[in-house]
């Protein structure tokens, strides 16, 4: 889009968007696109997003947003940036309602299962559309992403997003769960403080009344 284009993202409404820093915005038939060019600096980009919609003001009121684009941004950012956007703005994902139509992947104790027999280490992302199992640590800087569950025969200290497709009732599970940011469904746990005790027992995460709970992972024999 060159700089001062008029572009037209709902009905007859039409905003000019200067082009600038690291972020652009062009219109489709499908709705407003968001491209965010090569930024390693999340806090930057995140800033800059909420700072431009803004400074639009009622352009944006109504818009429905087709996708963000990026390819420097990890999955977890982009849903994080979806979060903040539907949050402050009145605003809507085209693709989030046509995900709506798709059937969740509900798999708990079967169905597809990818199994990793390696640590995940810095830098390394698995994704799956089904449960996973890491049989090694998710080390910190590491990410899994699932539709279904992910258990970790090893320490948890990296990203994980289970039901990453809206999957609620997908579940966390490792031997030591001591994860930089876990996600299930559209649920985001809080890390404890730094002085908690962590446990020497296996845990699960899952989904209760709207919040994450850990648990201790025990044998009911």
């Amino acid at each position: 889009m060159a700089l001062g284009e008029v572009i037209e993202f709902k009905g007859n409404k039409k905003v000019v968007l200067p082009k600038e820093g690291s972020i652009e915005f062009k219109g489709s038939k499908k709705g407003l696109v968001i491209n965010i060019k090569e930024c390693n600096e999340f806090e930057k980009v995140k800033e800059e997003l909420v700072e431009k919609i803004g400074r639009a003001g009622r352009f944006f009121k109504g818009a429905k947003i087709a996708s963000i684009n990026s390819t420097t941004l990890n999955d977890i950012e982009i849903l994080h940036l979806k979060d903040i956007i539907t949050s402050k703005f009145e605003v809507e994902f085209l693709e989030e309602k046509e995900e709506e139509n798709k059937a969740i992947f509900e798999g708990i104790n079967e169905g597809p299962t990818k199994f990793v027999k390696s640590t995940i280490r810095s830098g390394t992302k698995i994704e799956f559309k089904g449960n996973v199992v890491i049989i090694g640590d998710i080390n910190p800087g590491g990410q899994v992403i699932a539709y279904g569950n992910i258990v970790i025969m090893g320490s948890l200290r990296g990203v994980v997003h289970a039901g990453a497709n809206g999957n609620r009732n997908a579940f966390v599970a490792a031997y030591n769960l001591d994860p930089m940011q876990l996600r299930i469904a559209d649920i985001i746990a809080i890390a404890p403080e730094e002085n908690f005790k962590k446990p020497n027992y296996p845990e699960i995460a899952f989904i209760k009344d709207d919040y994450i709970i850990i648990e201790p992972y025990l044998s009911k024999k």
